[in-house]
């Protein structure tokens, strides 16, 4: 294919596939403008889905479907060729794919941490007793509680919009939300606090984009230019973690990999949703093995513990093993 025209993969429009919300449409623009940017004369075209995440935002994520509620249906309209690529926040993807899918690229990755948003600028350790923090993930619930077990931590869904709005009328006296988030709509200067791992480690993926093509479509190829290998290695070992676990939206998992050089830093935790037992685990090894990495953390855990608080959830016997 020439940088001019896409008509070298037999393709002159691109439909993208995103949510509705500020941040799913940002994302999806960036996506637009660097496929725009290389291959000029490609009319690139963005298509609004809503999916089950959208609909229902007044029910827990873990009510409705917990993992995959906020990419099902646009999953379903590239099966149908609605459309020809979908923009996804990596973290919303389940880590089973649907036949037929594939991951063509992974761009580079934002700031994956979490932060506090607090309505009179405290950080974490500066609110009062009994405040009221407001996150809609099991994962920042038991991981708040475990640190301050004096906080009240209060669900909250909606877009990020919606939830500052909510923090600014006095509903709640902070939240808990991802940067990437933050920084791609340009409102890091709403944020008090950027949170260590130590303290809230971030949602497996948390900060990646994931850019999901049909296999073996034109179109996987044409976007693959996209791909940043470090944050695709370090995204390979933590989805490997949660596949290992089996986890989703119904248990607080969180993991995160550092790519140093060759060598991959891994950290990894599991709590119960009131954050009275968390078991934290971490691992290095070889980049090269990524995804053995990631499964061997979350058989660390499982043998510390963790698997008693998954026993019930997802199957797992109290020694850890399937």
């Amino acid at each position: 294919m020439t940088n001019n025209e896409g008509k070298g993969w037999g393709m002159e429009v691109v439909r993208i596939g995103t949510r509705g919300s500020k941040l799913a449409l940002s994302q999806a623009s960036w996506v637009q403008e660097r496929l725009e940017e290389k291959y000029p004369g490609l009319d690139v075209q963005t298509v609004i889905i809503k999916t089950s995440g959208d609909r229902f935002l007044n029910a827990p994520i873990q009510a409705i479907g917990g993992k995959g509620i906020f990419v099902k249906e646009i999953e379903e309209a590239l099966l149908r060729r609605k459309i020809d690529l979908a923009v996804h926040s990596m973290k919303d993807l389940p880590t089973e794919l649907p036949s037929g899918l594939a991951i063509a690229a992974i761009p580079e990755r934002e700031d994956s941490r979490d932060a506090l948003v607090s309505r009179e600028g405290r950080t974490l350790n500066d609110l009062p007793e009994g405040s009221k923090v407001g996150t809609g993930s099991l994962r920042r619930r038991a991981q708040l509680l475990s640190y301050r077990p004096d906080l009240s931590v209060v669900p909250i869904r909606g877009n990020i919009d919606t939830r500052l709005k909510k923090l600014d009328r006095g509903e709640i006296d902070a939240l808990v939300m991802a940067v990437a988030g933050l920084r791609r709509l340009g409102w890091t200067d709403r944020i008090t606090e950027y949170l260590a791992p130590e303290v809230c480690l971030s949602a497996v993926a948390q900060g990646a984009l994931g850019i999901e093509t049909r296999k073996n479509d034109p179109a996987q190829e044409m976007v693959s230019f996209l791909d940043h290998p470090a944050t695709a290695t370090e995204v390979v070992a933590e989805r490997a973690f949660l596949r290992r676990l089996g986890g989703g939206c119904q248990i607080p998992v969180g993991a995160r990999a550092w790519l140093i050089g060759k060598k991959l830093k891994m950290m990894g935790v599991v709590g119960d949703t009131e954050g009275q037992r968390v078991f934290r685990e971490e691992i290095a090894g070889s980049a090269g093995e990524a995804e053995k990495l990631g499964q061997q953390l979350a058989d660390k855990l499982l043998r510390s513990g963790a698997g008693n608080i998954l026993l019930s959830k997802e199957g797992f016997r109290a020694d850890g093993s399937a």
